[in-house]
């Protein structure tokens, strides 16, 4: 099995960015534990990182027969990108959305999601471990269609 894992924007600032909410652990650590959490379901993983949606598009679309999954922290294009939520329909690969913090109890406008209509599971509100529930979770629901 082979997933894709897609960070969106700001992610690369994890370590500095709202500590308080993110926690101290940089971009590194957080591809350390990705790759960790893959290795430890059998799993192998490409993991990317970028700010820029039409990007997050072109991958989901390159994802077509080269991937069983794909596991997405749209960041806050969750909040606003239909292009993404289309993208996750048009390649019908299942989809697990993840985020580290629990994005609905944040501000009102984090509770609006696109792309959780559209994807097969979401993991929320648990950090790093938010990355190595969905791996394990999308895996499962991978398996079972199998």
């Amino acid at each position: 099995m082979k997933l894709l894992v897609i960070n969106g924007p700001n992610l690369n600032l994890l370590g500095r960015r709202e500590p308080d909410i993110y926690g101290n652990r940089d971009y590194a650590a957080l591809c350390a534990h990705i790759k960790a959490a893959a290795a430890a379901e059998g799993i192998e993983i490409d993991i990317m990182q970028t700010n820029h949606e039409g990007v997050i598009v072109d991958a989901i679309q390159d994802a077509i027969d080269k991937y069983d999954g794909i596991v997405i922290n749209p960041a806050a294009y969750t909040h606003t990108s239909v292009a993404i939520a289309d993208a996750i329909v048009a390649v019908d690969i299942p989809t697990a959305e993840v985020h580290l913090s629990d994005v609905d109890a944040r501000e009102e406008f984090r509770r609006i999601s696109f792309v959780t209509p559209v994807c097969t599971l979401r993991v929320k509100g648990l950090g790093f471990d938010s990355y190595s529930k969905a791996i394990s979770d999308l895996a499962t629901y991978i398996r079972a269609k199998s």
